[in-house]
């Protein structure tokens, strides 16, 4: 979890966030064990910015993965922070319901883990759909 952890503070050091100054990375770990990091970015247009989880997710389909197997989070100072709805839904689009999804301080220290099933219960996704 180390590894994403910091995967995803250096993604946040990169965020660009001049009208919030909330300032998020994440990190996922593939089916293969590659970590992709994402940060939010912000625009001037509201609401056109990504989400730093969606940020990862890009990267992550681009390098050719299909699955995500685990996740990190972190934003400002202690509060913890989680994947906004959406995210939730682009994460489950890629997840099973017991994905772990790991929420840090901005320091990367540990605040809690929930799966995405506790995050996004009863959810909807590709299997739906066959």
């Amino acid at each position: 979890m180390q590894d994403l952890i910091k995967a995803a503070m250096a993604a946040r050091a990169k965020a660009h966030a001049p009208y919030s100054k909330f300032y998020v990375g994440a990190a996922m770990r593939d089916e293969h064990g590659q970590v992709h990091a994402g940060c939010n970015i912000e625009n001037a247009a509201y609401p056109q910015g990504w989400c730093a989880e969606c940020s990862a997710v890009a990267h992550l389909v681009m390098s050719g993965a299909t699955r995500i197997t685990e996740v990190a989070v972190l934003g400002n100072g202690d509060v913890l922070c989680t994947p906004c709805g959406g995210c939730r839904q682009k994460i489950r689009e890629f997840a099973a319901g017991d994905v772990k999804i790991h929420c840090c301080t901005e320091m990367g220290v540990l605040l809690k883990s929930f799966t995405l099933d506790e995050l996004l219960p009863a959810s909807f996704g590709p299997e739906n759909l066959k």
